[in-house]
């Protein structure tokens, strides 16, 4: 006769005259994994430490927008808090709440003045997903992964070589989006050669219509390298100083202006957030995503 009793989360199995104690945390327990971990975020005043079950949910709402569903959700849940467990940008803090350095994060006060009175019905979606994926990170090699993530990408995302050190679980990899599927996905800026000139510090030199040179594209097929006027410049630096929002790009003269063609919208590393969404409507399940954006990875719960 085998008698199961659980008391405090934990599982007792009584067998005969034998008594096995299983390290196997109840549903309970496991419930709790995020409220047992702690993140030190970087405010304007100071560094503030926060249960994980209470950070969480701020940044992923901040990232993330709720419609995208509940699977793209989770694979943000999840993104957010490797990320978050895995950096030190900040000394004895984890993260800052700016998204252009670490992580957004929005508070209950500034998501109830954005969300108004889908406050209630948004945070339920956004900490169900947060609960559903409950103390899970990725990890690669038994280490947690730089979980780099961006708004989108047009055909395939960047390879993290291109633009920081080669991480092999940040290769390219496709991406579903599209100028049909994502709003504003391929986009075009138009500059004067005098706010070119303004923006890369770089002197005139002849006629606008011949600064433009040789572009070098990486493996993803965005800019690496491109020659502006006696100068080069890599992708990355253009798209700073232009803020054209992606480095997949291209450029031409035309009726006295520059028109800057532009893909996609971030660093384009990691996990694309509206291929997320696209994949997530297309029946994928989180951990799918995750594996299909981080490959090689190993998704795994912090007890």
């Amino acid at each position: 006769m085998k008698t199961l009793i659980r008391i405090t989360g934990w599982g007792i199995v009584l067998t005969g005259l034998s008594l096995l104690f299983y390290l196997l945390p109840t549903a309970e327990a496991q419930a709790y994994a995020d409220s047992r971990t702690t993140v030190a975020l970087l405010t304007a005043s100071g560094t503030e430490t926060l249960p994980m079950a209470e950070y969480l949910p701020g940044a992923v709402a901040a990232e993330m927008p709720v419609s995208f569903g509940a699977e793209a959700l989770k694979a943000q849940a999840v993104a957010a808090r490797t990320y978050a467990l895995a950096s030190h940008r900040h000394g004895t803090a984890n993260v800052c709440a700016d998204s252009a350095c670490c992580l957004a994060y929005r508070t209950e006060d500034e998501l109830r003045a954005l969300w108004g009175a889908d406050y209630e019905e948004n945070m339920r979606a956004v900490t169900d997903a947060v609960r559903a994926t409950d103390g899970q990170v990725l990890t690669f090699g038994g280490e947690l992964i730089a979980a780099a993530f961006h708004a989108s990408s047009a055909g395939s995302t960047e390879d993290s070589g291109s633009l920081w050190s080669p991480m092999p679980y940040l290769t390219s990899v496709e991406s579903p989006e599209t100028s049909e599927t994502v709003p504003g996905l391929v986009r075009e800026m138009v500059i004067t050669p005098e706010a070119l000139c303004e923006a890369l510090a770089i002197a005139p030199n002849g006629t606008p219509e011949d600064w433009l040179g040789a572009v070098v594209l990486d493996p993803a097929g965005r800019v690496a390298r491109i020659e502006i006027g006696s100068c080069t410049f890599t992708g990355a630096e253009v798209r700073a100083a232009l803020g054209l929002g992606s480095t997949a790009f291209s450029v031409r003269w035309e009726a006295g202006t520059f028109i800057f063609t532009v893909s996609g919208s971030g660093h384009g590393v990691g996990m694309s957030q509206y291929g997320a969404k696209l994949l997530a409507a297309d029946g994928w399940s989180y951990d799918a995503i995750l594996s299909h954006y981080y490959p090689g990875t190993v998704l795994i719960s912090i007890k």
